[in-house]
This record gives C-alpha cells, structure tokens and sequence, in this order.
C-alpha cells in the first residue's frame, strides 16, 4: 500500500521550506551588513517575500562584485531606474473617461498636493533622498535566493557600472542612460537603443512632456465603440421564428 501525503503534511513541508528560505534571507543581511559596512545605508527583509538593500553611490559597482565573488549571486536578472518626481502633466495625460467631472473641477480650485509623495527615493523599500534611483537584482542558483540593490543617483546622475562584473548589464545600462539620461562610469558604450542619435530629452522622465497623449487621450479607451445591446427575449423569439425556413411542398414522405 502506498500512502500519499495529507494537505496538512504538505502545508507543514512548504512552512518548513519558507522558514528555512527565510533564515537563509537573514543570514545573508546579516552578512552583507557585517562585510559591507557602511556602504550598506538601509536594508528591508519581508519574511516569506524578499530581500531588499540600498547602497551607497560610490559603492555600487563593488557591491556587484561582492555579491558575485564572495555570496555567489552568479545570476544577473536586471538593471533599471525610477524618478520619483510626480508627474506635473497630473491626470491631463489621462484618457478623459477615466475623470470624474466634480473631482476635475475640484481640483481645478485646489493646485494643493497632498498625495505625502515627497518626489524622491524616500517613497519606496528602503528610502532614499534623491529624485533618481537604480535598482539590480541578481540570483543565487545555488541557495535559490535573490536581492534586489538599490542606490541614489545624485544631481550628476551618475553611478558606477556593472558590466565588469556582469556582461549582461551592459544592454540594461545603455537603455537606462537613454530612457533617464543617468550616466555609468566605465561603461564606454552608451549608444542609443531605441531612439535616433539627434533625439532630444529622457521618455521615462516624469517631466517629459508626452505630446501624443495631449493631442489624443491615451490609451484611446474613447474610441472604442459600444457593443450592441441584446434584443428582449421576446423579440429574439419571435425573429428566430421568422427566419424558420418553411417546409418544401412534394417533398418526398
């Protein structure tokens, strides 16, 4: 006879195995604070989730090679930025369905911003003080665990890159320099992706004015036409009926 695990087996094995990942989670924070020192400025571990850091500028490109070289993170995922900064177009850039009449003419009476955003790194996992932030995260094949790395980018809008140690980043950094303007030091090849050579400003800034979305609400919801309505039941009856063929007469019986 063979015994096929309960639910309750199942449940106690995934708790043991999260348990496990998240003191895996710890040891590795506990490491990085002792080992990195002052470079590691804030950290935020959610058991069962994640593991979030945030470095210092000056220390980023050495965060990479510590975390490939001495805790094996030999997995590079990938390597973006976020400005903070909320948008000043506000909800003009919204398609007009989604306004409600009174709150758009509220808000036409009142320009106060009380959404507590303050504009920088200080809304997300494990703040921040500037308007501009990039964020890596890298994988473990070995434990299974992942971190995500954060750091402010200052007004210089630069930070060291990461192609020495992860080849693969060189893609990430040059669509970053191109979508935010932030330059990475040693990293000599920041061509253009997407965009042509003469192209002026940063698209993903949240100053960049997106002029398609004032000249057409975007994304076009308005245009979309309205699916005919069903006829009463009644009438769907009586029109089946109606295109009922009738029988051929001399047909044979």
């Amino acid at each position: 006879m063979i015994l096929l695990p309960s639910a309750d087996q199942d449940t106690q094995a995934s708790e043991n195995e999260e348990t496990a990942t998240d003191e895996a989670r710890q040891s590795l924070l506990e490491a990085m604070t002792s080992e990195l020192g002052d470079a590691l400025v804030a950290s935020h571990l959610e058991p069962g989730v994640d593991l979030w850091v945030r470095v210092a500028n000056e220390a980023w490109s050495d965060t990479a090679e510590y975390l490939r070289e001495r805790q094996r993170f030999r997995y590079f995922e990938w390597l973006a930025a976020i400005d903070w900064m909320p948008s000043p177009f506000g909800r003009s850039l919204e398609a007009a369905v989604d306004i409600d009449p009174a709150q758009a003419e509220s808000e036409e009476h009142d320009d106060s911003d009380d959404s507590g955003l303050t504009g920088t790194g200080a809304d997300g996992v494990t703040g921040g003080g500037t308007r501009f932030q990039v964020f890596a995260r890298v994988y473990s094949l070995s434990t299974g665990l992942g971190v995500t790395v954060k750091a402010d980018v200052g007004d210089d809008l630069a930070i060291g890159t990461w192609i020495k140690t992860y080849a693969g980043a060189a893609w990430h950094e040059r669509e970053t320099h191109e979508m935010y303007g932030i330059a990475f030091t040693g990293n000599p090849d920041m061509r253009n992706l997407y965009l042509p050579v003469e192209f002026e400003g940063y698209p993903l800034r949240k100053d960049y004015p997106l002029l398609a979305r004032l000249i057409k609400p975007w994304p076009g919801i308005v245009d979309v036409e309205p699916m005919p309505e069903e006829p009463p039941e009644s009438e769907a009856a009586s029109s089946a009926d109606s295109e009922t063929p009738a029988p051929a007469e001399g047909g044979d019986a």
